[in-house]
């Protein structure tokens, strides 16, 4: 074979390999390092057992499928929200896969607005199970309303639960890590911490924070290199984060029902979070196109991203003042052109 065709044999061998990918890329539901670590990785249910998780947020959506999924490794459960009714729930459901008793559960009643209570409720942690492996910081509240119509409590209710809240309950279990000198935090960021989008300037506001703040957290534990800090970045995932959320004054929530149809599974979510935790992934992107491409557009081509988010942007407004899900007309559109 002369160093002509095997040439041009490679070139070939390249090309079709990025044709691959591409195809791969259009079907993705995760960043290209998750999914490879969905395929190649560690699995959960070979990392996770035996450990002890706390959950906030875990009344319902993310937070509720992932203590459901938990609940199937054998893991001891902590599960704290506002809903104490909820929570029962949660944990009666847990129950009924028939791998954990009542005792492997620990319902913590948690207002992470109320940053004077974390340091008990930590106590109380350790007191029930005398360890505290993996922190899901979960908890949280959005956001539909035009900065121009908002109240400023809109915005300091959504930084003292989103961001406040969180750090302080990391704060108060991060020295326990660090006494052990192992342990996992992971925190339910979301796409909104990495990109911009009209309704929602002070939710993207606590998310980028959030965002700032693990990222410095994970560089200052490098000396404890048991302890991994991951943000867990989701797109749009079917719950009640947006029937919930605030909107231009703060005892105001949207309340509305809106088709869901576009978003993704949460099963499928919570499933990408524990290969994200078994991993020890410092940050993973989790949506399906076309918002997973405008993720990677906001990390690499941030001026392309701007002039694609004013654009998409004028429609978003108008879904929202039609009563339609913010983001639903051009995910459909993607959807039947890619079916």
């Amino acid at each position: 074979m002369s160093w002509e065709l095997f040439l041009w044999l490679l070139a070939l061998c390249v090309l079709l390999a990025l044709v691959v990918q591409l195809l791969r890329f259009l079907r993705a539901d995760g960043d290209l390092t998750l999914l490879w670590a969905e395929w190649q990785g560690r699995r959960p249910e070979w990392e996770l057992t035996d450990m002890v998780v706390w959950v906030t947020g875990a009344s319902s959506g993310i937070g509720e499928e992932l203590v459901y999924q938990l609940s199937k490794l054998g893991v001891s459960l902590v599960l704290s929200a506002r809903r104490v009714q909820e929570l029962e729930r949660v944990k009666r459901r847990c129950l009924e896969n028939g791998i954990l008793k009542g005792k492997d559960i620990l319902i913590l009643p948690l207002d992470l607005a109320n940053r004077s209570s974390h340091e008990v409720a930590t106590k109380a942690v350790l007191q029930e199970f005398g360890k505290i492996d993996i922190l899901v910081n979960n908890g949280g509240v959005s956001q539909r309303s035009l900065c121009v119509d908002t109240s400023l409590d809109v915005y300091k209710e959504l930084m003292e639960v989103n961001y406040l809240g969180t750090v302080s309950l990391t704060k108060c279990v991060l020295p326990h890590m660090i006494e052990k000198k192992q342990g996992k935090i992971i925190t339910v960021n979301s796409f909104m911490g990495i990109i911009a989008a009209p309704l929602s300037g002070g939710y993207c506001a606590s998310k980028h924070a959030l965002r700032g703040f693990f990222n410095t957290l994970r560089t200052e534990l490098a000396t404890y290199p048991g302890i991994t800090v991951s943000n867990v970045c989701p797109g749009p995932v079917k719950s009640n984060i947006v029937k919930n959320a605030l909107t231009e004054e703060v005892t105001k929530t949207l309340g509305s029902d809106a088709d869901q149809s576009h978003k993704m599974a949460t099963s499928r979510c919570a499933r990408l979070m524990l290969i994200a935790m078994a991993n020890d992934l410092k940050e993973v992107w989790i949506a399906e196109q076309p918002f997973l491409s405008m993720a990677y557009l906001w990390q690499y081509i941030p001026t392309w991203a701007w002039w694609l988010t004013s654009k998409i942007g004028k429609k978003r407004i108008e879904n929202f003042k039609s009563g339609v899900d913010a983001d639903s007309s051009y995910f459909k559109i993607w959807k039947k052109k890619h079916d």
